[in-house]
Protein backbone atom coordinates (compact mmCIF):
# COMPACT_ATOMS: atom_id res chain seq x y z
CA UNK A 1 0.00 0.00 0.00
CA UNK A 2 3.21 2.14 0.60
CA UNK A 3 5.24 3.07 -2.20
CA UNK A 4 8.56 4.65 -2.73
CA UNK A 5 9.91 5.72 -5.94
CA UNK A 6 13.12 6.82 -6.22
CA UNK A 7 14.56 9.15 -9.63
CA UNK A 8 17.08 11.98 -11.00
CA UNK A 9 19.79 8.90 -11.19
CA UNK A 10 22.55 9.13 -14.02
CA UNK A 11 26.20 9.39 -14.67
CA UNK A 12 28.05 12.40 -13.81
CA UNK A 13 31.78 13.49 -14.10
CA UNK A 14 33.51 13.86 -11.42
CA UNK A 15 32.95 17.31 -9.81
CA UNK A 16 29.18 17.36 -10.97
CA UNK A 17 26.13 17.23 -9.61
CA UNK A 18 22.66 15.53 -9.48
CA UNK A 19 19.55 15.84 -7.37
CA UNK A 20 17.78 12.72 -6.00
CA UNK A 21 14.06 12.55 -5.67
CA UNK A 22 11.85 10.06 -3.53
CA UNK A 23 8.26 10.04 -3.84
CA UNK A 24 6.19 8.58 -1.28
CA UNK A 25 2.42 7.54 -1.82
CA UNK A 26 -0.17 4.92 -0.61
CA UNK A 27 -1.61 4.68 2.23
CA UNK A 28 -0.08 7.29 4.43
CA UNK A 29 -1.14 8.87 7.58
CA UNK A 30 1.94 10.65 7.98
CA UNK A 31 5.92 9.71 7.77
CA UNK A 32 8.21 10.50 10.05
CA UNK A 33 12.21 10.40 9.39
CA UNK A 34 13.42 9.65 6.17
CA UNK A 35 16.79 9.03 4.46
CA UNK A 36 18.72 8.21 1.67
CA UNK A 37 21.14 5.02 1.58
CA UNK A 38 23.41 3.99 -0.78
CA UNK A 39 25.38 0.48 -1.57
CA UNK A 40 27.86 0.39 -3.81
CA UNK A 41 29.31 -3.24 -5.30
CA UNK A 42 31.46 -4.93 -2.48
CA UNK A 43 30.82 -2.48 0.50
CA UNK A 44 28.58 -2.47 3.47
CA UNK A 45 25.36 -0.39 2.88
CA UNK A 46 25.16 2.99 4.55
CA UNK A 47 23.44 5.76 5.64
CA UNK A 48 24.32 8.49 3.53
CA UNK A 49 22.01 11.20 5.14
CA UNK A 50 18.50 11.66 7.45
CA UNK A 51 16.14 14.22 8.04
CA UNK A 52 13.26 14.27 10.71
CA UNK A 53 9.92 15.45 9.77
CA UNK A 54 10.66 18.56 11.35
CA UNK A 55 13.62 19.30 9.18
CA UNK A 56 16.43 18.09 11.31
CA UNK A 57 19.55 16.60 9.41
CA UNK A 58 22.42 14.56 9.81
CA UNK A 59 24.97 13.32 7.51
CA UNK A 60 27.66 10.42 6.58
CA UNK A 61 31.08 12.17 7.21
CA UNK A 62 31.68 11.49 3.72
CA UNK A 63 29.69 13.58 2.14
CA UNK A 64 29.03 16.38 4.60
CA UNK A 65 29.45 19.69 3.02
CA UNK A 66 28.79 17.86 0.03
CA UNK A 67 25.52 16.85 0.10
CA UNK A 68 21.79 18.37 1.31
CA UNK A 69 19.34 16.05 2.08
CA UNK A 70 16.03 17.83 2.04
CA UNK A 71 11.83 17.16 2.19
CA UNK A 72 8.48 18.47 1.15
CA UNK A 73 6.00 17.20 3.30
CA UNK A 74 3.31 18.26 1.43
CA UNK A 75 4.25 16.42 -1.58
CA UNK A 76 5.84 13.20 0.64
CA UNK A 77 8.96 13.78 -0.87
CA UNK A 78 12.79 13.96 0.28
CA UNK A 79 15.08 15.12 -1.68
CA UNK A 80 19.25 14.76 -1.98
CA UNK A 81 21.57 17.52 -3.60
CA UNK A 82 24.62 15.88 -4.27
CA UNK A 83 27.64 18.28 -5.31
CA UNK A 84 30.86 17.58 -5.89
CA UNK A 85 30.64 14.19 -6.66
CA UNK A 86 33.62 11.49 -6.51
CA UNK A 87 33.48 8.26 -8.47
CA UNK A 88 33.53 6.74 -4.59
CA UNK A 89 30.21 7.74 -4.37
CA UNK A 90 28.92 5.59 -7.48
CA UNK A 91 26.49 3.46 -5.59
CA UNK A 92 22.62 2.54 -5.85
CA UNK A 93 20.93 5.05 -3.92
CA UNK A 94 17.89 4.35 -2.15
CA UNK A 95 15.56 6.06 -0.26
CA UNK A 96 13.80 4.97 3.60
CA UNK A 97 11.11 6.58 5.37
CA UNK A 98 8.98 5.62 8.50
CA UNK A 99 5.81 5.59 7.81
CA UNK A 100 2.35 5.51 9.64
CA UNK A 101 0.07 4.00 7.43
CA UNK A 102 -3.94 4.87 7.50
CA UNK A 103 -5.49 3.11 10.43
CA UNK A 104 -2.61 1.56 11.89
CA UNK A 105 -0.89 3.25 15.08
CA UNK A 106 2.68 2.27 14.26
CA UNK A 107 5.31 3.31 11.76
CA UNK A 108 6.90 0.74 9.23
CA UNK A 109 9.84 1.45 7.69
CA UNK A 110 9.79 1.19 4.01
CA UNK A 111 12.47 1.30 1.27
CA UNK A 112 12.42 2.37 -2.71
CA UNK A 113 13.36 0.36 -5.45
CA UNK A 114 16.77 2.73 -6.07
CA UNK A 115 18.41 4.48 -7.96
CA UNK A 116 21.79 3.97 -9.49
CA UNK A 117 24.63 7.02 -9.15
CA UNK A 118 27.56 6.45 -11.47
CA UNK A 119 30.21 9.04 -11.14
CA UNK A 120 32.94 8.45 -13.69
CA UNK A 121 34.82 10.18 -16.70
Amino acid sequence: QVQLVESGGGLVQPGGSLRLSCAASGSIFSIGAMGWYRQAPGKQRELVAAITSGGSTNYADSVKGRFTISRDNAKNTVYLQMNSLKPEDTAVYLCNADVKRMWLYDYKAFWGQGTQVTVSS
